[in-house]
C-alpha cells in the first residue's frame, strides 16, 4: 500500500469522531458534514470532579462552560454552545447516549467522550430541542474477548478561593458612625463604645467576632472511589461501574451535637451497567442502565451561612453570651447568628433517587433487501427527591448596651428570645419527574462502486412529566435523513424533519425543518497526492432551519387564549357592601396568529491534519433567530387599556468563528502535546418591538442581547460648590462623595434618560479560549490546561463587599480602604452610607468591571509504573500515581472576588492525590 494512504488511515483513526447520535450508523470521520467537536476520553477526567459537567469545565471547541459558586452540592457549571444566540432560551440540549438526561448524574469515569453538536446538520434530527446546539455524553462500552478491572481513588483537599475579608469591630464602629454622619444621622457608637470595641475589654457587650473564621474552617475533604469492570466474549460485551463520592464541607464545628452532624455534606453513588449482546448474526441488543443515589445534608432551616456572614458585622453580638447562650441583638436577630445556625439548628437533608434505562434492538433485514435494517429503542427515566427537615430552634440572648460618653460603665438591657425545640420530623417527596422515550425506524446502507448511500426513516416520541401543573410535554419527530458519498471525496447530507410539540398553541404544534450539508475531502483528490505535508484536508458547509417550541415570557402557556382576572371589593353584593368575588376584567390579550421561534443556521468549516502532527479545525458560522416571542407592550400606547399580547416578532442575528489546533509529536522517548481552542461570538438584536425612546442613547435595538445599560460615572462630587455647578441628579439628594454622572442627552438633568450601553454581557463572554500542554517521558508526565475569557463584564453590586452597610449589613476591608472621604478624593468607591442611596447604587461604569480572566483549570503530574515492574505481579496491568491541582491560579481584573463568582457564594480550589490500578 502507498505510504501516503497508510498515513491518511492513521490520521483518520486519530481524528475519529462519533457521528450524530440520532443516526443509527456511525459515519467515518472523513464522511461527516456537520460541525462537531469532541472532548476525548483522555480529557474527560482530569479534575477529580463530582460529575462530568464539572470535569469538562474549560474543555471543548465551540462549548462555553462557566463555573458557579456555592455549596459543593450546588456547584455545577452553566453551558452555552456558541454563546448567546437569542433573547429567549440559550441553554443547549444535554444528552446521554442520545437521550436527554441530567448531566449532573454522570460520573467522569463512565464517560468515553463528550461530543459538541454545533450547526444545523449536527442537531437537525432532534427537532424542537436542538435549536441551541447539543452536548452528547457517550458512555463507555465493553470490549470483545477481554476483561479488565480498574480501581481508582482520589483524595481532595479543598480550600475557599478569595475568602472575603471583613473589617474588625472597631473599624466597623468607625465606618457605621461615618456613614450615619454622612447621611445626616447621629453616630451609633460613642467614644467609650469605640474604645471597648478596639480594646476588647467587654467582649460580651462589645464583641469582635471574625464570623468567617468562626463559621467556616479553612479546608474541606472529598473522597472519590471508583471501580470499573470491562470486557466481553465473542458475542457479548459488558461495562459496569460503581462510583462513590463523599464530600464534607467547610462548616467549622459540625460535631457539637450528640447523634448527628450539622456539616454541609454531599454523598453520591452511581451504578452503571452497559451491555451489548449479539443475539444472532443479524440481531443486536444494547442495554444501558444507570442508578443514582444522592444525599445532601446542611445546617437546619436550609440556612444560608454565607449570606449571614456577609450581613452580620464583627460588632453585632458575641457567638455566645457569658452564660453560654447563643448571641443576638435587637438589630441582628439571633436567627442570623451563622455559628448558631451551623451548630444549634440541627440539620436538613435531601435524598435524590434516579433510574435511567434504555434498550435498543437492531435488526439486519438484508435477507429481504440487501442493506436494509431496522432499529427500535425504548428509554425510561425516573427521578425523585425526598427531604427530611430535622431543623430545630434555639434560645438566644440579647444584651443591648448603652454607654454614653462620660459614664463609667454601660447600662445593659437583657432579653431572651426563641426556645430550644425538638428536632423536626417532617419528610416528604418534594420533586418528581419521569421521562419516556421511544424511537424506531428503518435504514438502508449500500455501496455501488464509487457511490455510497445511507438513508434512515425514523419516528421518535417523548413524554416528559415533571412535578407541577401545566408542564407535561409530549413531543414527536418524523425524520428522514440521507447521506450520499461519491468516490470517497464528495459527501452530501439531507435531513427533513417534521416536529410536533404539545407546548405550542393549537394549529401551530407542527413545523418542518430542512437541513442540507456537504463535505469535500480535498486531500483525496489526485492533485493533492504530491502534497506530502497535507495528510488530510476537508471542506464542510451546512445550512438549515431549526424550529423551537419555546413559550413566551416565563413559560406562559396561555398566550394564545384571552386571559381574565378578578379583583375584590368592587360591586356591593350584600347589605354590608362586600364582594366575595369582586369583578372580572380582561387581562393579557391573546396572541393572534401565533407561531414559534426559528433558527436559520449557516456554517462553513475546514478540518485538516498537517505534517503528520498538527490537527486544525476552523468554523465560521452565522445564525438568524426569527419569530422570537417578545412582549408587544412597546408597540402600543396606554390607550390599549389592557396588557399587550406576546408576538412572534423578535429577531437576533449572531455570528462567530472557532479555531482549534492540536500538535502531537514524539521526540525519542518523549511524547509532547500542545494545543488550544479559540471561539469568538457576537450577536445583535434586530427587532424586539422596542417602545419609542426619547433619546437615541436609550435605544436597545441594534445592540447585543445581554448588553448592560447604565450611567457614565465621571468622578465624585468634591464639595457643595461642585454639586451646585453640576447638572441636577434626580435619583436622590446628593452630597460630597456621591457619584457624579455624565449628562449624556444634554438636558442638564441626570436621570434614567442618561443611560447608555456600557461594557459587555454579564451572562456569557464573547471570547472564550483554552490551551493545554503536556509531555511524558518513560511514564513520568504532566498535563496543564488553561482557560480564559474576553469581552465579559461584571457589575460589582455584592452587598457588604462593594455595597457596604446599607440595611445593617457588613463592610469589607476593601470597601473601607477604598471609600471616598474629604481626605481621599481619588477613591475607587463613593462615600459610606447607612441608608439605601439611590444615586450611588445605580448601574454605572463605576461598578462596571472587566470580567475577563485566565485560569489554570487543571494541572496534573503523574507517573505510570513501568510494565516490566507490573509484569512481576502477574495480576496488575497498569498503575498510575498522580497529583492534580484544580483551579489553582486565576489572573483577572476584579479586586477581592473571583470573576466567575463575585457574589456571596465562593468557588473552591483543590489539590487531589490519586491512584489508579488496572487488573
Amino acid at each position: 500500500m502507498n505510504k501516503r494512504y497508510i498515513v491518511v488511515l492513521s490520521v483518520l483513526a486519530g481524528l475519529s469522531l462519533p457521528t450524530m447520535a440520532q443516526i443509527d450508523k456511525e459515519l467515518a470521520p472523513e464522511e461527516q458534514t456537520a460541525a462537531v467537536s469532541v472532548i476525548k476520553t483522555d480529557k474527560t477526567d482530569r479534575r477529580s470532579a463530582k460529575n462530568i459537567g464539572n470535569s469538562i469545565l474549560g474543555e471543548g471547541n465551540g462549548l462555553i462552560s462557566l463555573q458557579n459558586g456555592g455549596r459543593y452540592a450546588a456547584q455545577n457549571p452553566t453551558f452555552y454552545v456558541r454563546g448567546l444566540q437569542t433573547s429567549s432560551n440559550n441553554s443547549p440540549l444535554i444528552l446521554v447516549d442520545g437521550i436527554e438526561r441530567d448531566i449532573t448524574s454522570i460520573a467522569p469515569e463512565e464517560v468515553e467522550n463528550v461530543t459538541i453538536l454545533k450547526d444545523a446538520a449536527a442537531v437537525a434530527l432532534y427537532g424542537y430541542k436542538g435549536t441551541n446546539g447539543a452536548i452528547n455524553i457517550i458512555t463507555k462500552r465493553g470490549k470483545y474477548e477481554s476483561r479488565s478491572i480498574k480501581v481508582t481513588y482520589d483524595h481532595l483537599f479543598n480550600t475557599i478561593a478569595n475568602k472575603p475579608k471583613f473589617v474588625d469591630a472597631y473599624t466597623y464602629g468607625m465606618a457605621i458612625n461615618e456613614a450615619r454622619i454622612n447621611d445626616g444621622l447621629s453616630a451609633r457608637y460613642s467614644t467609650q463604645e469605640l474604645n471597648a470595641l478596639r480594646d476588647g475589654t467587654k467582649p460580651y457587650l462589645y464583641p469582635n467576632v471574625n464570623w468567617v473564621d468562626e463559621t467556616f474552617r479553612n479546608t474541606a475533604m472529598t473522597n472519590k472511589y471508583n471501580i470499573e469492570f470491562r470486557g466481553g466474549a465473542k458475542k457479548f460485551r459488558y461495562y459496569t461501574m460503581l462510583d462513590l463520592i463523599s464530600d464534607k464541607g467547610f462548616v467549622n464545628s459540625p460535631n457539637q451535637n450528640e447523634g448527628y452532624s450539622t456539616q454541609d455534606k454531599y454523598v453520591k453513588g452511581n451504578l452503571r451497567m452497559n451491555l451489548d449482546i449479539d443475539l444472532t448474526e443479524t440481531t443486536d441488543v444494547r442495554v444501558n442502565l444507570l442508578g443514582v443515589l444522592q444525599e445532601t445534608s446542611r445546617p437546619g432551616s436550609q440556612a444560608d451561612l454565607w449570606d449571614m456572614v456577609y450581613t452580620v458585622p464583627a460588632a453585632a453580638f458575641p457567638v455566645k453570651d457569658a452564660n453560654g447562650v447563643w448571641g443576638g441583638s435587637d438589630t441582628w436577630a439571633g436567627t442570623s447568628n451563622p455559628v448558631a445556625q451551623s451548630v444549634g439548628a440541627a440539620y436538613y437533608k435531601n435524598h435524590s433517587r434516579s433510574l435511567m434505562f434504555d434498550v435498543t434492538l437492531k435488526q439486519d433485514l438484508g435477507m429481504f433487501v440487501k442493506g436494509l435494517g431496522a432499529q427500535v429503542r425504548v428509554g425510561y427515566d425516573n427521578t425523585s427527591n425526598i427531604y427530611e427537615d430535622h431543623s430545630k430552634t434555639y434560645v438566644y440572648s440579647v444584651n443591648a448596651p448603652s454607654w454614653a460618653d462620660g459614664d463609667a460603665e454601660p447600662s445593659v438591657k437583657t432579653a431572651t428570645y426563641g426556645k430550644d425545640s425538638e428536632m423536626g420530623t417532617d419528610a416528604k417527596v418534594n420533586t418528581f419527574a419521569r421521562r419516556l422515550h421511544f424511537d424506531g425506524g428503518f435504514n438502508y446502507d449500500r455501496t455501488f462502486g464509487k457511490h455510497s448511500i445511507y438513508s434512515q426513516l425514523k419516528w421518535d416520541y417523548e413524554y416528559e412529566d415533571p412535578n407541577g401543573v401545566n408542564n407535561t410535554i409530549y413531543r414527536q419527530n418524523f425524520t428522514w435523513f440521507t447521506h450520499y458519498g461519491y468516490n470517497s471525496r464528495y459527501f452530501v447530507d439531507l435531513a427533513l424533519v417534521e416536529s410536533g410539540s404539545s407546548r405550542l398553541a393549537p394549529n401551530t404544534k407542527w413545523s418542518f425543518s430542512p437541513t442540507l450539508s456537504a463535505a469535500w475531502v480535498i486531500s483525496n483528490e489526485d492533485f493533492m497526492k504530491q502534497v506530502s505535508w497535507v495528510n488530510f484536508l476537508k471542506l464542510r458547509a451546512s445550512a438549515g432551519i431549526i424550529n423551537a417550541d419555546y413559550l413566551p415570557g416565563d413559560d406562559v402557556w396561555t398566550y394564545y387564549a384571552q386571559q381574565y382576572a378578578t379583583s375584590g371589593g368592587v360591586y356591593p353584593f350584600d347589605s354590608g357592601w362586600n364582594s366575595e368575588f369582586g369583578r372580572t376584567y380582561l387581562g393579557q390579550m391573546a396572541t393572534t396568529d401565533p407561531g414559534h421561534e426559528k433558527a436559520y443556521k449557516y456554517n462553513v468549516g475546514i478540518d485538516a491534519k498537517l505534517f503528520g502532527a498538527l490537527d486544525v479545525t476552523f468554523d465560521y458560522w452565522m445564525q438568524q433567530r426569527k419569530d422570537i416571542w417578545v412582549s408587544s407592550a412597546g408597540k402600543y400606547s396606554a390607550v390599549l387599556g389592557m396588557d399587550a399580547p406576546y408576538e412572534n416578532a423578535g429577531r437576533v442575528d449572531s455570528h462567530g468563528f472557532e479555531l482549534g489546533l492540536d500538535y502531537t509529536k514524539n521526540f525519542g522517548a518523549v511524547s509532547f502535546n500542545l494545543g488550544g481552542n479559540l471561539m469568538y461570538t457576537k450577536n445583535k438584536i434586530k427587532e424586539m418591538l422596542e417602545e419609542p425612546r426619547l433619546y437615541d442613547n436609550l435605544i436597545q435595538t441594534g445592540n447585543p442581547y445581554g448588553q448592560i445599560y447604565g450611567l457614565e460615572a465621571i468622578g465624585f462630587f468634591k464639595d457643595e460648590a461642585d454639586i451646585a455647578a453640576s447638572p441636577a441628579q434626580n435619583f436622590s439628594t446628593v452630597k460630597p462623595g456621591d457619584i457624579k454622572y455624565r449628562d449624556v442627552n444634554g438636558d442638564n438633568i441626570i436621570d434614567a434618560n442618561d443611560k447608555v450601553a456600557i461594557g459587555h454581557s454579564t451572562t456569557c463572554p464573547e471570547i472564550y479560549y483554552n490551551f493545554h500542554i503536556g509531555a511524558e517521558w518513560k511514564g513520568l508526565g504532566f498535563y496543564a490546561m488553561f482557560q480564559g475569557t474576553g469581552n465579559y463584564s461584571a457589575i460589582l453590586n455584592t452587598k457588604s463587599m462593594y455595597w457596604p452597610l446599607v440595611g445593617n449589613t457588613n463592610i469589607s476591608q476593601y470597601a473601607y480602604d477604598n471609600r471616598w472621604t474629604p481626605e481621599n478624593q481619588n477613591a475607587k468607591l463613593p462615600r459610606l452610607s447607612s441608608e439605601s442611596n439611590a444615586n450611588n447604587y445605580q448601574t454605572s461604569t463605576l461598578w462596571l468591571a472587566d470580567r475577563s480572566f485566565l485560569k489554570l483549570r487543571n494541572l496534573e503530574v503523574y507517573y505510570n509504573l513501568p510494565a516490566s515492574l507490573l509484569e512481576k505481579t502477574k495480576i496488575v496491568n497498569g498503575a498510575k500515581l498522580y497529583v492534580r491541582g484544580i483551579d489553582l491560579l486565576c489572573f483577572d481584573h476584579i479586586d477581592e472576588s473571583d470573576p466567575e463568582a463575585y457574589d456571596i457564594n465562593p468557588v473552591n480550589k483543590s489539590i487531589a492525590l490519586g491512584l489508579s490500578v488496572t487488573f
